[in-house]
C-alpha cells in the first residue's frame, strides 16, 4: 500500500445533515482501508482511543482554558463508560454508522463514523464532524480549534490503515 493510500482525504459535507440538522460547520475525512468486518463502532473506538501524546496534551490545555468560560471539560462522566467511546457519548449506533456527541451552551456537535464496503477487499471509513455554533463563543471556539481538529482527525483516522487484524 502506498503512503498516499494511507492518508485520509477531506471530502465535502452537505448540510443539513440528519445527525445534527441545525449544524452550520462541518468537515469529513475519508480513508480506504484493507479488509472487511470493521464496524463503525470498532472504527470509532480505534480512532478515538489511539490519540498521540500531543493530542492528550492539547486536550489538557483545552480543558483548563474552557473551564475559565464555564464550558464542559472533555472528560467522561464517572460511571458512564458503557454509553461512550472515549470521552464522547454514543447518540446512535448501527454496524455501519455510529453517532457521538453532546450539546453545550456555546455549541452542539456530533462525530459521525461511517463504514461501507468498497470492493471485495476494502472498506471506506468516513469521520464527519458537525457543529452548530449557537453563540459567538461557539464561533470563536471553532475558529481557534479548527487547525488542531483537522490535524487530530486526519492523524488518528490514518492510524486505521496500519491497524492489526480486525476482530469485530
Amino acid at each position: 500500500m502506498t503512503d498516499a493510500m494511507m492518508r485520509p482525504v477531506l471530502v465535502p459535507v452537505t448540510l443539513p445533515h440528519a445527525a445534527l440538522p441545525p449544524a452550520d460547520w462541518a468537515d469529513c475525512y475519508r480513508l480506504r482501508v484493507a479488509g472487511h468486518g470493521l464496524t463503525a463502532e470498532a472504527a470509532a473506538r480505534h480512532v478515538l482511543s489511539s490519540f498521540p501524546w500531543w493530542v492528550d496534551m492539547l486536550m489538557g490545555i483545552r480543558n483548563r482554558v474552557v473551564g475559565l468560560f464555564g464550558l464542559k471539560p472533555a472528560a467522561p462522566a464517572a460511571g458512564d463508560e458503557a454509553g461512550r467511546i472515549a470521552i464522547f457519548p454514543i447518540v446512535q449506533n448501527t454496524p455501519s454508522q455510529v453517532v457521538l456527541g453532546f450539546d453545550d451552551r456555546h455549541l452542539d456537535f456530533r462525530i459521525v463514523v461511517d463504514v461501507a464496503d468498497d470492493g471485495p477487499d476494502w472498506q471506506t471509513v468516513s469521520v464527519t464532524t458537525l457543529v452548530w455554533r449557537k453563540i459567538l463563543l461557539g464561533r470563536l471556539y471553532i475558529a481557534v480549534i479548527t487547525p488542531f481538529h483537522k490535524l487530530i482527525v486526519s492523524t488518528t483516522l490514518a492510524s486505521l490503515a496500519t491497524r492489526g487484524t480486525v476482530t469485530r
